[in-house]
């Protein structure tokens, strides 16, 4: 493995193995083919009923968010707004909005729209994902709980000017780029039809939707940003077998495509797959969950850690995904500010696992169900090689399959023993340790149920503090106790890998995630087949 000072430095930007060519002007016109490689369907086209990354892959192009991750600049940027000014107690932000941005109905966005939108996300009978981020504007709370109509901590000024208060001093960015805080239009939603036929103020129009088989999106010509988009249409293809993503690509009827760990190895072997490659070390630690609440083992702390002393997770990472990972040694990622440097991983150390399972009561182990999906990264070939290691401690579990699509949902719902998945984690430490914080409900991302006094005081306390460095010292200590805690099992950070065709230009290397392009920069040169 790599050294972590070299991986933090590079964790925001793209690797040496292959970069996007730099070329001449952009070219107006043509089809993007891109693929949603994460599930056999779409689980919503409502941008906020889903956190899912397989949706924002289509959010990207239809709906817009307050902020957005600047890919170049490796930090957050304003998006639906040109300026914004700060209280001197850091708690109001001013912002002066975009007076070009229309939503594709043909109505210009106002102050009124983002009030409205996340007074929509807080209505507590719907649990809403994206609820965790607006949580941070004052009295966002009361309307969740049914005690307000409205959001104290949202004032229009004019139709161009909100003024937000939030309750903690913190970067409200970093809450209002995720694609499940998308700004809509209230007369659209409220039609009752708006997950069949979105309407945004992204750069492209929905066209269509054909459920298991893509969406179709086309060039919005009153998008705000000049000259943009290139494209004429922008095509999203579900394709969530590997295999057949490796065909059509190879046959050229795709234009991108997520590498999986056998792929990687084999499209860096090849002399013309090889100058394709866009890779990025990502924000998102790769894990199975336990539910605290649904078995007694999972309560005990040493056991928690005995399942991560039992499992060879380096042997893993280096035999079946191929090194295209990095070995998780908490839950932030090496980018996080917060991240601890001097950080180890659980070593892979059979008999103390047998130890700690003994002092907690159960010498002769334990069973367990565990969830997962067919992805080949952290899905069932991950688990298969897992359940050995597991057994000789004396611990059973028993795969349950589930398709990709569901695994957030049961997890919101609790509607699981154990699962894996993959789980963004940046890129600001304290939005993403919320997630351990015991007031931070399930439907939130509380998906373990995780609770600790301690944790929550050192939470609180970064909360409160106006010095950064000195919170990110507290979230370090945060990062540190979760890890001790175990509620989960620390697999690995992903290492994202897109390949594209050679006709495609304006790719970003997204750390936040690597589908997640902002297709109004991309365009196609001449050679590109697809009409």
């Amino acid at each position: 493995m790599k050294p972590w000072s070299w991986l933090a430095g590079a964790a925001l930007a793209v690797l040496a193995v292959g970069t996007v060519q730099a070329q001449d002007t952009p070219r107006k016109g043509g089809v993007l083919r891109m693929t949603a490689p994460y599930a056999a369907s779409f689980g919503s086209l409502d941008p906020h009923a889903t956190p899912r990354a397989q949706d924002d892959i289509v959010n990207k192009a239809i709906h817009r968010t307050l902020y957005n991750w600047d890919t170049k600049a490796g930090k957050l940027a304003l998006e639906l707004a040109k300026s914004v000014s700060v209280s001197e107690d850091g708690l109001t932000y001013t912002f002066k909005l975009r007076d070009d941005a229309y939503f594709h109905n043909g109505r210009k966005m106002t102050a009124d729209d983002i009030i409205w939108s996340y007074t929509r996300i807080m209505d507590g009978s719907k649990g809403y994902p994206a609820a965790r981020y607006v949580r941070i504007i004052k009295g966002a709370v009361d309307v969740e709980k049914g005690q307000a109509k409205e959001i104290s901590g949202l004032k229009k000024v004019d139709d161009f000017t909100l003024q937000m208060t939030l309750t903690d001093r913190v970067d409200p960015g970093y809450y209002f780029f995720p694609g499940s805080t998308a700004i809509l239009p209230k007369e659209e939603v409220e039609k009752g039809n708006f997950a069949s036929n979105p309407v945004g103020l992204g750069p492209f129009k929905f066209k269509e939707h054909v459920p298991g088989s893509r969406v179709v999106t086309e060039r919005f010509d009153k998008f705000y940003k000049p000259g943009k988009p290139y494209l004429d249409r922008v095509d999203i293809l579900i394709m969530a077998e590997a295999a057949a993503r490796d065909v059509a690509f190879r046959n050229k009827e795709i234009d991108t495509s997520i590498l999986g760990p056998a792929q990687y190895v084999a499209y860096r072997a090849d002399p013309q797959l090889s100058k394709g490659i866009l890779e990025v070390a990502e924000m998102f630690t790769r894990s199975m969950f336990m539910n605290l609440e649904s078995i007694k083992p999972f309560q005990d702390k040493r056991v928690r850690q005995a399942i991560n002393y039992a499992i060879d997770s380096d042997l893993i990472i280096k035999r079946l995904v191929k090194d295209k990972a990095y070995r998780a040694t908490s839950w932030l990622p090496p980018s996080a500010a917060a991240f601890d440097k001097t950080a180890k991983p659980y070593p892979y150390d059979p008999e103390k696992a047998k130890k700690l399972l003994a002092e907690a009561g159960y010498p002769n182990g334990f069973e367990f169900e565990w969830t997962t999906s067919q992805n080949e990264s952290w899905g069932l070939p991950i688990v298969e090689a897992v359940l050995p290691m597991l057994a000789k401690v004396g611990i059973k579990a028993k795969p349950k399959m589930t398709e990709a699509t569901v695994l957030t949902e049961l997890l919101m719902k609790g509607e699981y023993t154990s699962l894996i998945g993959s789980s963004l984690t940046g890129p600001d430490s304290l939005a993403t340790l919320q997630c351990y914080y015991s007031k931070t409900p399930r439907t939130a991302c509380n998906y373990t149920s995780f609770k600790s006094a301690e944790f929550d005081k050192l939470f609180e306390d970064a909360g409160k503090e106006g010095d950064m460095a000195k919170r990110d010292e507290i979230l370090k200590k945060a990062n540190n106790l979760v890890y001790e805690e175990a509620p989960v099992w620390f697999f690995n950070y992903n290492k994202a890998v897109l390949a594209h065709q050679p006709w495609v230009h304006g790719l970003q290397a997204n750390p936040t995630e690597i589908t997640h392009q902002y297709p109004e920069d991309i365009w196609v040169d001449a050679s590109s087949p697809a009409k």
